[in-house]
């Protein structure tokens, strides 16, 4: 399916901005957090792996090196473009709208990192994306879906900060608007003034469970962090499900 050029997501993460904002996502993190899950879950070599939103990959690519079978799929074709510079034959990326169905039936995993879910105008659009990711997976296949804690983002909103990376200053303005969280993100660079705006819906617990159950995934457990503590509504970082196909 085409990227839609006029959804906000489409323009920001094809930006190399976005990257740039974002630079504290580093490799040490994205590999921690990967060998974590695959000693939970007992991941095996030779396992069949979706990362969905897969961005320039950086998951991907740690978790082809400890001897999995991996595809990617991305709605920037800047990030994809990018990933595809590392493919090899157990690692390929492909531009895809994950609200579509990929490959049905082929993985045993599938991975959602980094709160790459929510940006979706419509809510049916959101089931439409775990309906999809649900239909990729094998039988008894697993999802792991990594979010943010709700709870906590909501109670320390900070409305303003500016951080300063790379000699560009961006300041950042976030507010709630109903169920979903504004940010905007202005910056100059090379003369040049930019704005951009992220919207993310605040899903609760609750309303990911609904999804679960629309799409005939049993949730296993939730978990609180990176480090894969046991999830906390109230101090949790993080708000990560564990996922069955029925």
């Amino acid at each position: 399916m085409s990227p839609k050029k006029n959804e906000w997501f489409y323009n920001w993460f094809n930006s190399p901005f976005y990257h740039k904002l974002y630079v504290e996502r580093d490799e040490n993190e994205a590999k921690e957090f990967v060998q974590n899950l695959f000693y939970h879950l007992n991941i095996k070599e030779g396992s069949k792996i979706l990362d969905v939103a897969c961005g320039r990959g950086r998951h991907a690519i740690y978790m082809n090196k400890l001897g999995c079978k991996v595809e990617g799929i991305d709605y920037s074709d800047n990030n994809i473009n990018e990933a595809k510079k590392l493919e090899n034959d157990k690692l390929h990326f492909h531009l895809h709208d994950m609200r579509k169905v990929f490959k049905e039936e082929s993985f045993d995993y599938a991975f959602n990192f980094f709160t790459s879910f929510g940006y979706f105008e419509n809510d049916s659009e959101n089931q439409d994306t775990i309906n999809a990711i649900t239909k990729a997976l094998k039988q008894e296949g697993i999802l792991v879906l990594d979010f943010l804690n709700p709870y906590k983002v909501i109670k320390e909103l900070e409305s303003e900060e500016v951080k300063i990376i790379d000699g560009t200053a961006f300041k950042i303005q976030k507010h709630l608007e109903g169920e979903n969280l504004i940010k905007k993100i202005e910056f100059d660079s090379e003369e040049k003034k930019y704005c951009f705006e992220e919207k993310l819906t605040v899903l609760r617990r609750i309303k990911f469970l609904e999804y679960f159950r629309n799409a005939n995934l049993m949730p296993l457990e939730t978990l609180g962090d990176y480090a894969l503590s046991p999830y906390d509504q109230d101090s949790s970082d993080r708000m990560i499900f564990i996922c069955k196909k029925l």
